[in-house]
């Protein structure tokens, strides 16, 4: 394959983006995502995958429950909030309205579209990025929308990276 076809075809693709926050043991993470899926339709089940350099992705190989915050067209800040800083140095949730739920996930409160998953399996192939395999425990939908795409957020500069693996404790 030439040299930068697998790029271009991607970039055509232009996935939704969104936010992906966990707890574990007392420790919150979240961080902004492009890889993301429904994976079944019987039962229902979604997958997203987490960069092995996010903070997120080591509360994450401990977390029972994760939540999915689609972004808007009008949620910039927001992506731009959990998609340039990592949790190793700051604390993401410390300024916004979170909702609070029966499984301990921080929901973000001005995402009104936004589903709770139960973990099911993580899969790790060796790539930069794990796999989480989720069944929907709970579904919020706030009403159509246009979604916040990967064109729109390709300016910001990550907390990590891609080859960068997160810091242990």
């Amino acid at each position: 394959m030439p040299d930068g076809d697998f790029e271009s075809l991607l970039a055509s693709v232009d996935p939704a983006m969104i936010v992906v926050t966990t707890t574990a043991d007392g420790t919150r993470g979240g961080c902004l995502v492009g890889f993301h899926a429904q994976s079944s339709i019987s039962a229902q089940h979604y997958s997203v995958w987490l960069s092995k350099a996010n903070h997120t992705y080591r509360v994450g190989l401990r977390a029972t429950h994760f939540a999915v915050h689609f972004l808007t067209s009008s949620d910039l800040a927001l992506a731009e909030h959990f998609g340039t800083q990592s949790g190793e140095d700051v604390d993401k949730f410390a300024d916004l309205d979170l909702v609070a739920d029966d499984t301990g996930v921080p929901l973000v409160g001005e995402c009104a579209n936004r589903i709770v998953l139960e973990r099911i399996a993580v899969l790790d192939d060796g790539g930069d990025h794990v796999c989480v395999t989720t069944r929907v425990h709970s579904t919020h939908f706030g009403g159509d929308f246009t979604p916040l795409r990967l064109s729109d957020v390709a300016h910001l500069d990550a907390g990590h990276d891609s080859e960068e693996r997160a810091i242990e404790p």
